[in-house]
């Protein structure tokens, strides 16, 4: 009988970690995406709007993969005031050859975090100047504070200033952050502020209008805005996005129907983008020069799901940990 592996969170959080390995990894992902021989379909996206919740499911199938994985994710984002985390859920592992489960993953959207700040390093790698000193976040949940410590992996900086709707939390993510990284923090008044401020910009909130606008732009910055990942939502103006000098998306598919190119189109207005994959694989360049103002939009695809995931399989089953099951 085929035996699967029950993996909790505390035993994926003890073997998989965001660090350079887990960015090479989401970086491969991306490459074989840019290779047009991944099957990945649409998102399944759901909304609960009477709890401030949805909830997405995402898949892969990547070529030479033993596994794809079929990722499930709900977002309550209510759920801080419940002294719950705003992301849940879990990863299930398929053989790529029979369809038989390998693996669960109860990670409480832990691979998740991991997979998504690793695509902002990635994107940060690609299009930040070499020598950054100021970084910026909007945004004080988990992911905020995942993607500065991803930043300052590819791109390590010396002050950071962060933006939230409610202050105290903005000055408590700072205050953790500048201990945890040894820098120096500050907390701006509004999204543009932290623009301003900062060489490399990140945008992590689940915002239903646009934060960041033509004031905040400066020569030489690069966004990362990663909090539009549903139809309703929105970080970046519509003509800043159409008007930086180098637009790129993880998936141009994804980003038009629940992205920042959304709406873009939906405004009519022209704009020319690449793929994260296509800078990954060298066919596309990437940032060219320090004065250029770029943006890279992340919606969260399924290729990263199934290579994080078989990722932590790979350690599990070296490490013997986890639970095995007949089943």
């Amino acid at each position: 009988m085929p035996t699967i592996h029950i993996v909790n969170e505390t035993e994926l959080r003890d073997l998989v970690h965001l660090d350079m390995t887990s960015v090479d990894v989401v970086e491969k992902g991306f490459i074989a995406l840019a290779s047009g021989k991944v099957q990945m379909p649409p998102i399944m996206h759901m909304e609960i709007p009477e709890f401030n919740g949805e909830m997405d499911a995402k898949s892969a199938y990547v070529p030479g993969f033993d596994c794809f994985a079929m990722k499930v994710s709900p977002g309550f984002f209510d759920n801080p005031k419940k002294g719950l985390p705003s992301l849940n859920g879990l990863m299930v592992l398929f053989s790529s050859e029979t369809g038989v489960v390998r693996s669960v993953l109860l990670d409480n959207g832990y691979l998740t975090e991991i997979r998504t700040a690793a695509a902002g390093a990635v994107a940060a790698k690609h299009l930040a100047r070499e020598a950054i000193e100021k970084a910026g976040v909007l945004g004080t949940g988990g992911q905020a504070r995942y993607q500065i410590e991803a930043l300052h992996l590819v791109r390590p900086f010396k002050s950071l200033t962060v933006w939230g709707r409610n202050k105290d939390n903005a000055k408590i993510c700072a205050d953790e952050l500048g201990e945890k990284l040894n820098i120096n923090v500050s907390v701006a008044d509004t999204p543009d502020e932290a623009a301003l401020h900062s060489d490399v910009l990140v945008a992590a909130t689940p915002s239903k209008v646009p934060l960041i606008t033509e004031e905040g732009l400066h020569p030489g910055l690069h966004i990362t805005a990663m909090g539009s990942d549903a139809p309703y939502k929105t970080e970046i103006a519509a003509d800043v996005t159409a008007s930086v000098d180098r637009l790129v998306v993880d998936s141009l598919a994804q980003c038009i129907k629940q992205g920042e190119l959304r709406t873009v189109t939906e405004a009519g207005l022209n704009y020319s983008a690449v793929e994260l994959g296509q800078l990954c694989d060298g066919s596309e360049p990437g940032r060219q020069s320090d004065d250029e103002i770029t943006l890279c939009d992340l919606t969260g695809t399924g290729v990263q799901d199934t290579v994080i995931a078989t990722h932590a399989y790979d350690l599990v089953t070296k490490a013997g940990t986890g639970k095995a099951f007949e089943s």
